[in-house]
């Protein structure tokens, strides 16, 4: 009777057992661990934009002293770099050793003449457009410094705004014609 009993209350305890809620962890065995590559690239960039005036007149020339120019020039350069690099250099430029020109007549203004500064750069006084500046930008003869930045970590990735001032000297050309001068500055940035 003691058999039946045992044999009746094991059948119970195994149908209660059954009846029990059944952990998570029990019902879905976990799966190994898989992975995802990730990969992103961040490409090296140098930009500038001009951020104030991108016409400056002279009026009036004055035929033998200094004449600056009418506002400033803003330049705003931006970069990405790999801290490998070695410096961002900023330069203003010209065609040729003849700034502006007269088109009726074959009068110039030279490079020579024409001066530039940036206060938080490398002229920070007047300096003439006469430099040949390493990194293949301009002309010989024909280009100016404006600002040379050496890479280190923490300027990697930066913005700065810098304001050209430019000024003509025609006092060491006293016999300079009258007349309506053009020219075109070159502004650009090199990596080097």
């Amino acid at each position: 009777m003691m058999r039946g009993l045992t044999c009746k209350l094991s059948m119970l305890l195994v149908a209660v057992a059954l009846l029990l809620p059944v952990t998570a962890s029990a019902q879905i065995p976990l799966t190994g661990v898989k992975n995802v590559i990730l990969n992103a690239t961040l490409p090296e960039s140098l930009t500038i934009s001009l951020t104030g005036a991108t016409s400056v007149t002279f009026n009036p020339l004055l035929p033998a002293g200094v004449t600056a120019g009418s506002v400033p020039v803003g330049v705003q350069t931006s970069w990405v770099l790999n801290p490998s690099r070695g410096s961002v250099k900023l330069v203003g430029y010209f065609s040729s050793t003849d700034a502006l020109t007269e088109p009726t007549g074959p009068s110039y203004i030279n490079v020579a003449n024409v001066l530039g500064r940036v206060t938080t750069g490398s002229p920070t006084t007047f300096t003439a457009f006469t430099q040949t500046v390493t990194g293949g930008i301009g002309i010989a003869g024909a280009s100016l410094l404006l600002f040379s930045e050496t890479i280190i970590g923490n300027n990697k990735n930066k913005t700065r705004t810098d304001s050209l001032d430019l000024e003509i000297d025609l006092g060491s050309v006293p016999q300079q014609p009258a007349g309506v001068y053009t020219g075109t500055l070159n502004i650009q940035a090199i990596v080097l």
